[in-house]
């Protein structure tokens, strides 16, 4: 539950330019800071450092640094292009805001920007001696940070663009999206179980066609708070907005239209669903990567039932704390505004009924399919495992409109669980 404009600082922190401009900055600084604490670091040494030496180290970093970072964007794109179309598109979000590869580039690019930064101070003879040293020792801490970044990336490089490598950075973007609906299911609010419109109320629409994805509740109830009326939500985040319908309904009679802008500005809508506020998009992605494998043209079944592995964990955090979400419901902090929930069969007709339809004709998804849904028929609350039993009927179903011969037929039937 964080601030819009925390949530918008979140977006920035994980852009590449942003990260890479800020390491710019750094080694500018650092390849001047001869300049300043020159006279203020008293230095006697019984040798002297040219500024050839210097010169030629420095042009070293600056050729190869150059070469370095337009070698890692090229294998960068190459392995988005992977990933997109051996995972999903929706997946390239998160090898975009990876943090080891923005590190890697931003101090390839930083320290090539030092280089420069020192050839040129170096050409105009502004450093003394003590200024030599200076960057000298800077450039020796250049160099290691650098040696050291080039292990970890190529060590990072061997895996990136791999289905595999994808998958598991999926699930952990789901996992955490998870882990934190089950902290605050309703996002702070109060549940809304079941609106009733009334002809009083006033309903707000946003003009912006798009995904919402992420709401303000602390803005929200701060206009409620001073409207002393309650605002009932009707989309949470992953919801298409398609201007017409309402986002909110407002309790009141009467609002000024500064007020229903403030209640629109509480809303970020944009062209795609994100992780951190939507806990079903994680979910979705996966699933999508096992219909992908499933499809006739890659007949990969081995990749479907990895996915539903990884399903089996996210859902089995999602049935621990299922017996919880009641108890996290009541801790409301905004009272006077009404959050809708999501029904648990959503999660599960997001997840398992795309697989079960795509691998209907394959025994062993199937078999996994089933096996997941044992392995979940005995965790969480009563409307959990009557979703999972909703879930194995209709894989069944699924599986028996496909499979031809009666003998798999019957390997299906033994393991589904009854309804």
């Amino acid at each position: 539950m964080i601030s819009k404009w925390q949530w918008i600082s979140r977006q920035l922190s994980e852009k590449l330019w942003l990260r890479a401009g800020l390491f710019c900055i750094i080694s500018v600084i650092c390849a001047l800071a001869g300049l300043i604490i020159k006279n203020y670091v008293p230095i006697n040494l019984n040798f002297k450092i040219s500024a050839e030496a210097i010169y030629d180290v420095l042009n070293i970093i600056a050729s190869s640094m150059l070469a370095v970072t337009i070698f890692s964007l090229s294998v960068m794109i190459t392995a988005y292009a992977a990933a997109a179309n051996s995972a999903t598109p929706r997946s390239t979000r998160l090898l975009l805001t990876d943090r080891t590869a923005q590190n890697a580039l931003s101090t390839f690019i930083g320290s090539f920007l030092f280089s420069l930064v020192g050839i040129i101070a170096l050409k105009m003879d502004i450093y003394d001696e003590n200024g030599r040293l200076l960057l000298f020792i800077a450039t020796i801490i250049v160099i290691f940070l650098v040696v050291l970044m080039l292990l970890r990336w190529i060590e990072y490089l061997s895996s990136l663009g791999r289905l595999g490598k994808t998958i598991d950075m999926v699930e952990k973007a789901a996992t955490a999206s998870i882990r934190e609906f089950c902290k605050h299911p309703y996002l702070g609010g109060t549940p809304l179980f079941k609106f009733s419109n009334k002809p009083e109320y006033i309903s707000i629409p946003h003009p912006k066609i798009g995904y919402i994805q992420h709401i303000d509740i602390a803005a929200l109830s701060k206009v409620a708070e001073q409207l002393e009326y309650p605002i009932y939500v009707m989309s949470r985040p992953g919801t298409f907005n398609d201007s017409l319908q309402p986002v909110v309904y407002l309790g009141a009679t009467t609002i000024s239209e500064n007020d229903i802008k403030k209640i629109q500005n509480a809303f970020i809508i944009g062209g795609e669903r994100l992780f951190e506020q939507d806990p079903r998009f994680g979910t979705i992605v996966l699933t999508e990567i096992a219909s992908r494998s499933l499809s006739p043209a890659i007949n990969d079944p081995g990749t479907a039932i990895d996915v539903l592995g990884t399903l089996l964990r996210i859902f089995t955090i999602l049935a621990s704390a299922s017996m919880e979400l009641e108890e996290s419901a009541k801790e409301i902090k905004y009272a006077n505004v009404f959050i809708p929930e999501i029904p648990i069969e959503d999660f599960f007709s997001d997840c398992f009924s795309p697989i079960a339809r795509d691998g209907a004709g394959m025994l062993e998804v199937g078999i996994r399919l089933q096996k997941t849904f044992h392995s979940l028929a005995s965790a969480g609350d009563s409307p959990f495992q009557k979703a999972v039993r909703n879930q194995s009927q209709y894989a069944l179903a699924q599986a028996l409109a496909t499979l031809k011969i009666e003998q798999d037929k019957e390997v299906i039937k033994s393991i589904t669980l009854s309804s």
